[in-house]
């Protein structure tokens, strides 16, 4: 199973923001952050404040910041509200399929079993658990120019 790239982009915001609560950021600011495009972060904040996870602040000055507190923001509700498709194989979409096993396959109910635990996981936590090595985080999404990125690593690889 493999989450989508908006699913990654949501998570990514969300713990950006959680771990820059004392102020307003931008999308441009989290796409440097993380070396992202602004253009799908657009539409994924529109997402998360429509969920009620983001609250937007437009015009100069404005930004974005969390609407809730990362204690109140369930890592699994956030997945399932971002993933539009979550069917492993043929025999999850209602539609009649073309599987000549099916009337006698018990695949569908083990993959359903491991959905549901891969799920479980994921509403044991918050928000709030994911910005645990907060100071870590921090220094690590600072925005960095592209141009020093690469610096950083061709110096090292020199050494």
């Amino acid at each position: 199973m493999r989450l989508t790239t908006f699913s990654d982009y949501s998570l990514r915001v969300l713990m950006y923001l959680g771990i820059h609560e004392e102020r307003l950021a931008t999308i441009g600011e989290v796409a440097k952050a993380y070396g992202i495009s602004e253009n799908h972060l657009v539409k994924v904040v529109h997402h998360l404040a429509q969920r009620g996870y983001v609250e937007t602040t437009r015009g100069k000055g404005g930004g974005m910041r969390l609407a809730r507190t990362p204690e109140d923001i369930n890592v699994g509700e956030v997945v399932r509200g971002t993933e539009d498709n979550l069917a492993l194989a043929e025999c999850f979409d209602p539609k009649p399929g073309d599987c000549r096993i099916a009337p006698a396959c018990l695949l569908k109910g083990v993959l359903t079993s491991a959905v549901d635990a891969f799920f479980a996981t994921l509403d044991r936590h918050t928000l709030a658990d994911l910005l645990v090595p907060r100071p870590k985080l921090a220094r690590l999404l600072l925005p960095v120019a592209p141009h020093s990125r690469r610096s950083v690593t061709l110096t090292r690889a020199r050494h």
